[in-house]
């Protein structure tokens, strides 16, 4: 029942705010009308699930309304009509989410206003999962709603805005209760079914491919495991097959973005058996892709990754000169290619100045595992 609950959540919030009311207003009668779902389903499931529950929050916003001064009382916009139709979940899907993803929100609020409106999570739930008091997740979402309150609800937003929150709903990956990776790839499905935009389905199939991987990322005592020394075994197989799938979907609609192109550079460390087998060559060719496509200096980072496998650790070295020192995981990539170069002490000098910038624990450790490792090997060879 959670899970029908989750999936009927953002199609009786879209329909309730298409017909007029006031989505924060709107938000917290759906929740209402969730509590009584739970409370009265078990005994007896209604025929209509969904026009069950648009019915109910109907009555609750009808019932905060009444319950308003006379002086602010006004007609209710909201009318009881017949059960919606397929069209208005698939009209609303997208509408909703790019509501969510309102241009004057913040990245953080729009992510905590999509899981709790379109992803049906409780306020304790997004709380845990971002690590923050569950007072201060509410007042966030709370003001995110005041945010988007009164807006037009008939023409959908930016849906890059919406692709950029959901990848970052994706990228939290599991800090709670809630999987967040899960959960970004049940939205995005929703957002696949609403939209022919081929970039929505490259983001779903980037999402599939990297979470295929899940369960060789770590050790069992939780270290990180580079790519090229994960137990292959342990991919998600089946995951793999429908990324590649959804992915030649996109493609073949010849309207490459950077979340195609993305995903395909995915796919092929995904097919490969073995990271001695992967297509670097391609790889490298789709990089040229996505930088054409995005400018960014964290392709251009990882471009030179590619670089120095498919041409060589100094042809590498020479693509980093290019990229911007003080980036995020710079000092990482440099010290990787000084070590394929056969540079030892400046590998592990590097190495150590990656460690020392990183921002979680996790990636701290196994940067300073490298480091200890290159100087071991120094000093065992000069002994």
């Amino acid at each position: 029942m959670n899970e029908l609950l989750k999936d009927l959540t953002p199609q009786v919030l879209g329909i309730l705010v298409r017909r007029g009311a006031d989505f924060a207003a709107a938000e917290d009668a759906v929740q209402e009308a969730l509590v009584e779902a739970v409370r009265h389903w078990p005994d007896q499931m209604p025929d209509e699930p969904r026009a069950w529950l648009v019915k109910v929050a109907t009555r609750k916003l009808i019932d905060a309304q009444r319950a308003e001064s006379a002086r602010r009382r006004r007609e209710l916009k909201v009318q009881l009509e017949p059960p919606p139709g397929p069209t208005e979940h698939s009209d609303d899907t997208l509408l909703l989410l790019s509501r969510c993803c309102h241009p004057d929100l913040t990245p953080a609020s729009a992510v905590a206003l999509t899981l709790r409106a379109v992803g049906g999570l409780t306020t304790a739930q997004i709380a845990q999962a971002f690590l923050v008091p569950e007072a201060t997740m509410a007042q966030r979402i709370s003001r995110a709603k005041r945010t988007v309150a009164g807006g037009s609800f008939d023409t959908p937003g930016d849906v890059q805005a919406v692709l950029r929150v959901l990848y970052l709903v994706f990228n939290e990956g599991f800090t709670g209760e809630v999987d967040l990776a899960e959960e970004a790839i049940r939205l995005t499905r929703q957002l696949a079914a609403a939209t022919d935009d081929p970039e929505v389905a490259g983001l779903l199939a980037l999402m599939l491919l990297h979470h295929a991987r899940r369960a060789a990322r770590r050790t069992s005592s939780g270290e990180v495991v580079p790519l090229a020394q994960q137990d292959r075994s342990l991919w998600d197989t089946a995951m793999v097959t429908e990324g590649v799938e959804v992915l030649q979907g996109a493609l073949a609609r010849d309207r490459l973005g950077e979340y195609q192109a993305q995903a395909a550079i995915a796919a092929l460390h995904d097919d490969a058996a073995t990271a001695e087998e992967t297509d670097w060559t391609q790889v490298l060719e789709w990089y040229d892709e996505l930088l054409a496509l995005s400018d960014s200096p964290v392709v251009a980072l990882n471009r030179a990754v590619a670089v120095g496998e498919a041409d060589g650790p100094l042809a590498g070295l020479r693509a980093l000169d290019g990229v911007d020192p003080d980036l995020p995981r710079w000092d990482a990539v440099a010290a990787y290619l000084h070590e394929k170069a056969g540079e030892c002490a400046e590998a592990a000098r590097l190495y150590a100045v990656a460690a020392a910038k990183a921002t979680n624990a996790a990636e701290r450790d196994h940067l300073t595992r490298q480091a200890a490792r290159l100087n071991a090997s120094a000093s065992s060879g000069s002994a």
